[in-house]
């Protein structure tokens, strides 16, 4: 319900309704709407977490062949999330989280972006270019462009899709290499 309608546009007794237990239930376990959006969010993040991370590590070397494999991996993983959990994945995709997330779920954001942002600043750190949080934003915001324009259906998103646009993404973003010149 959370998905569908926001924080803001869904009710407790709406969910209790949906649950189908009734809305004293509901408070018996948590005390606000807040504390039941952040159970909300922390489940679907952790679901996110493990999609990405689990297994993952971060890229071994500054050859430009390992990290594009790591960010392939990591895009692929990302599509098969959203495939699998496409209401988890638009709650996650909200953008007014932030005024009710607790400490607790902002911590948990953390451990998410975390560790990307270190795999990034690991690929960035030679290359002149954009700050890494900037290239998160990006690749962050292609990607749920291209799975809202699918569940709107104004384009359909396969694996071949998907991975066209995830070479995409890695040309915006990816280290600069050396540059042979040619005799």
């Amino acid at each position: 319900m959370f998905a569908d309608r926001g924080f803001h546009g869904t009710s407790v007794p709406e969910v209790a309704e949906a649950a189908k237990v009734g809305t004293g239930t509901l408070y018996r376990y948590f005390a606000h709407k807040e504390a039941l959006v952040n159970e909300v969010y922390r489940d679907a993040k952790l679901r996110l977490r493990s999609a990405l991370l689990d297994g993952l590590g971060a890229p071994t070397s500054y050859r430009a062949d390992d990290a594009e494999r790591w960010f392939r991996e990591l895009w692929r993983r990302l599509g098969g999330f959203a495939n699998r959990e496409p209401d988890a994945f638009r709650f996650l995709e909200m953008q007014d989280h932030v005024a009710y997330l607790d400490a607790e779920s902002r911590q948990l954001e953390l451990s998410v972006i975390g560790p990307l942002f270190l795999a990034g600043k690991l690929l960035r750190e030679r290359a002149a270019g954009a700050p890494i949080d900037v290239l998160i934003a990006l690749v962050w915001g292609a990607f749920v462009g291209l799975i809202k324009a699918s569940r709107l259906g104004y384009l359909a998103i396969d694996e071949a899709r998907l991975e066209q646009a995830g070479t995409a993404c890695w040309r915006m973003i990816a280290p600069e290499h050396p540059r042979t010149r040619a005799r």
